[in-house]
């Protein structure tokens, strides 16, 4: 059964559509163009939308991109020509003035779902980037939809487990180039010595073990999107050939004397305060300004509390659907839980509460005791500033280092800790030793719990 979004300010218009809608087998659902995002929001699936504009062409013009991917269609009381040449260069799908034929409107709206469910693979991601109704996350879809009609580069900015990848699929999804493929590439999970070989590729007998030619990450996503996560760990060896690329469209084998011409559209990440990597110059200057062009910065969950609820029980759905367990409701006191906990992990440490939950609850109820949240809550600020941390104690009731509290630790919440608090000070070697364990160990559990290395001592 298709879904349809009725956005129509006239009660009595709206009516009789929905009605002639439903006839033909049709859901309807019902909201004020002012409500159309929310409305979408709590809906499981929306396959089109029929907006009536009212007077109010550039608010429609607003709403058309909002809504992508999602087809508009326009069903107009005060129809002109003007306002239906505007709106249809705004994105909308099909143009009639009321009453219109209702044939029409099914074959239409038809049409537009059959070929969005050849694209449903490509598209889905795109609905994942933008679970909430905040403030931030609002005008974070707004710039998103933006910046997917460009072929401009983008720098999307935001803390570890925020969704940055979900962001960089979404534009590509949803841009010229979604037929395409997109190149992931995450650059502190590919060791200094192989990134360029891996970004650029080589020629066979390039160096040794080079046995055959290799094509490389950036000519392999030809015509399509390379998204590269954690730009910031990149080496400067790699920095130069990278801005090679985006000021030539050039690239060049290791080993090769030819260069090619690449057509990639080019969308960066990363957690980490490029202008201060660009003034201790451990990140080109050059480079921060070329992919600096269109910027996105993701709001951490713990400034979406009005996302939270909302959140989770969308995160409860898809979880147990994967998991292929039933799906449960969370008590009030659950609820209450999560808004009051900081989320230092984001989006990503609350889809593994959740679907710890999912697996741990006996009933059909998540009670707090289910979540099994941290016993102290603090935000990723308090734990990566020494100058705020202090003693694992709180003062108030104990003294400073305490067995107590130390206990209170696990290995993994020590190990985490010990690492945000020294990596500054401390280079690989003397932070493998201090914890007894191996460089490659250190390195294997920096990528367990996604914690890039900050670079050499000094270049942070």
């Amino acid at each position: 059964m298709l879904t349809v979004l009725l956005l129509d300010d006239d009660p009595i218009s709206a009516t009789h559509t929905a009605d002639d809608l439903a006839a033909e087998g049709l859901k309807v659902i019902k909201a004020s163009p002012f409500s159309a995002l929310g409305a979408i929001k709590t809906a499981e699936r929306v396959d089109a939308a029929i907006l009536d504009p009212g007077r109010n062409e550039a608010g429609a013009n607003q709403l058309i991109a909002d809504l992508h991917p999602v087809p508009v269609f326009i069903h107009a009381q005060h129809a002109s020509l003007r306002s239906a040449v505007d709106l249809m260069k705004a994105g909308a799908r099909d143009y009639w003035a009321k009453p219109a034929p209702i044939k029409d409107v099914l074959d239409a709206i038809r049409s537009a779902s059959l070929a969005n469910t050849q694209n449903t693979e490509s598209t889905a991601p795109a609905v994942e980037a933008f679970v909430g109704k905040s403030v931030g996350m609002r005008a974070l879809m707004t710039m998103a939809n933006k910046a997917a009609k460009a072929s401009s580069t983008v720098l999307i900015i935001g803390e570890t487990g925020t969704g940055k990848e979900l962001v960089a699929r979404h534009i590509h999804q949803t841009s010229e180039r979604a037929s395409k493929p997109i190149i992931s590439v995450n650059c502190a999970a590919i060791p200094e010595t192989l990134i360029e070989s891996e970004l650029f590729g080589y020629e066979k007998g390039a160096f040794t073990g080079a046995n055959a030619q290799r094509v490389g990450l950036i000519e392999a996503a030809h015509r399509g999107t390379l998204f590269l996560d954690e730009i910031g760990e990149l080496p400067p060896s790699a920095q130069a050939r990278l801005l090679r690329f985006i000021q030539e469209g050039e690239i060049r084998r290791i080993g090769s004397v030819e260069s090619a011409s690449v057509d990639v559209r080019l969308i960066c990440a990363t957690h980490r305060n490029l202008v201060e990597l660009e003034n201790t110059d451990a990140f080109r200057r050059d480079l921060f300004h070329r992919i600096n062009v269109l910027r996105l910065e993701l709001p951490p969950l713990r400034a979406r509390g009005d996302d939270i609820e909302g959140l989770t029980n969308w995160l409860v759905k898809r979880v147990a659907g994967r998991l292929g367990v039933g799906i449960k409701t969370l008590s009030d006191e659950a609820y209450q839980a999560l808004s009051d906990y900081s989320w230092p992990g984001n989006v990503r440490e609350l889809e593994h509460t959740i679907e710890r939950a999912l697996v741990l609850a006996d009933g059909n109820v998540i009670s707090v005791k289910d979540l099994n949240l941290p016993t102290h809550a603090r935000s990723l600020e308090t734990v990566t500033k020494p100058s705020t941390v202090g003693p694992l104690t709180d003062t108030s009731t104990t003294r400073p280092g305490s067995e107590a509290e130390i206990e209170e630790l696990s290995l993994e919440d020590y190990f985490q800790r010990f690492v945000l608090e020294n990596q500054d000070a401390m280079n690989e070697t003397e932070l493998a030793q201090k914890l007894g364990i191996s460089r490659k160990c250190l390195w294997e559990r920096r990528q367990r719990f996604d914690l890039p290395r900050k670079g050499k001592r000094g270049a942070a």
